[in-house]
């Protein structure tokens, strides 16, 4: 569990926006940089980051429009690249490992990609250019579910009966975190509403950029360790053979009992998977 004396708040401006991270300390080790997916946010990290911060200067942001970093206008996922250089450039980070799940994962892969000399490992988890069909489904069509909420254990409920997976201590983290209150005592997702009502402020990646990502993993010379979760209907064994295939340096584990979500479904199988690889 996070504590005040485990980890700092703190906040950057990065291309205009004010972002904000948490800092687990550990200052001189070498940076260990966590991006979160979709909807999520920079506590989705807490027991990975507990367990590595001996280790590594652990640093886990807020990407634009969720957690406690502002909203924007613009979240097309060429944005989020830039957001990392930025943050890269702002803290003066340089052969760090970083580590990135789903849309994080992209956005670490295409940084990666793009700078593959400030990177010495990479740690992908479930994602590649792109989704298998089901998955991209299912999440398209939760965006029009229930998002505000009497009370967080009502947020904490609903959250339960759409994945079954995970320990009850890191769901209610990952909502009660996920979560804000209203003037009117409603609670609804810290997250920007614009990328819930498809309000035409999030730019979806089309084919052609797609095909440019496969393109651009040959690009990416360190380490590499792809995550799939077993369960997972985002990243199916093909797509995922492709990326072990695409990137020259990579290796794929896949960890039981969990689907999309890996660190959220079984933190423990997660954390023994990446810890072997660094």
């Amino acid at each position: 569990m996070t504590t005040a004396a485990a980890v700092q708040d703190k906040t950057i401006t990065l291309n205009g926006l004010r972002f904000h991270y948490l800092d687990w300390g550990n200052p001189t080790a070498q940076a260990l940089v966590c991006l979160h997916g979709f909807t999520s946010h920079a506590h989705s990290w807490d027991t990975f980051a507990s367990a590595m911060r001996d280790q590594y200067h652990v640093l886990a942001l807020d990407q634009r429009g969720h957690g406690e970093t502002e909203w924007a206008t613009d979240y097309h996922a060429q944005r989020r690249v830039e957001d990392m250089e930025a943050f890269v450039a702002a803290l003066g980070l340089d052969k760090f490992v970083l580590v990135g799940l789903s849309m994080g994962g992209r956005a670490a892969y295409q940084y990666t990609a793009r700078n593959p000399d400030k990177v010495e490992r990479l740690v992908i988890v479930d994602i590649a250019p792109d989704a298998s069909a089901s998955g991209a489904q299912r999440i398209a069509q939760g965006l029009s579910n229930q998002d505000v909420f009497d009370s967080v254990d009502e947020a904490f409920a609903v959250a339960r009966a759409g994945n079954a997976r995970p320990p009850d201590d890191e769901l209610r983290r990952r909502v009660e975190h996920g979560v804000m209150q209203r003037p009117d005592g409603k609670w609804t997702f810290r997250y920007d509403v614009a990328l819930r009502n498809n309000s035409g402020a999030r730019r979806l990646v089309t084919p052609e950029e797609s095909a440019q990502d496969w393109v651009s993993l040959g690009n990416i010379t360190c380490s590499t360790l792809l995550v799939r979760g077993v369960a997972s209907d985002i990243l199916d064994p093909e797509l995922a053979q492709r990326m072990v295939q695409s990137i020259p340096n990579c290796r794929l584990v896949e960890v039981a009992e969990s689907g999309h979500s890996v660190p959220l479904d079984n933190p423990r199988g997660f954390l023994d998977a990446v810890r072997g690889f660094l």
